[in-house]
């Protein structure tokens, strides 16, 4: 099992991102969240299968159809647990 924090940049707000990666996450088995950021990126903490958790960032490094993507920066950390994936809206 594997957990990584992301941050996306690039035109990847209003773009349907967090929404489609939902659904793929769902596809993928994978728990976790994500949310859009005050200054324009997408940042995403993700838990799963190694395999899947890296197909999941894969599609990040396209993104849904409207998107831009620039970069994903990836961390990985120590095991977190998730109960499911997580829209976080603006607090």
């Amino acid at each position: 099992m594997k957990t990584v924090h992301l941050y996306i940049t690039g035109k990847v707000q209003g773009v349907f991102f967090r929404a489609k990666a939902k659904e793929v996450a769902y596809k993928y088995e994978i728990t976790g969240w994500i949310k859009n950021t005050a200054n324009g990126k997408v940042e995403a903490m993700i838990y799963g299968q190694a395999n899947k958790v890296d197909e999941f960032i894969e599609w990040c490094r396209i993104g849904p159809e409207r998107a831009k993507v620039e970069e994903v920066i990836i961390s990985n950390l120590p095991e977190i647990k998730f109960d499911d994936f997580e829209v976080i809206e603006w607090e």
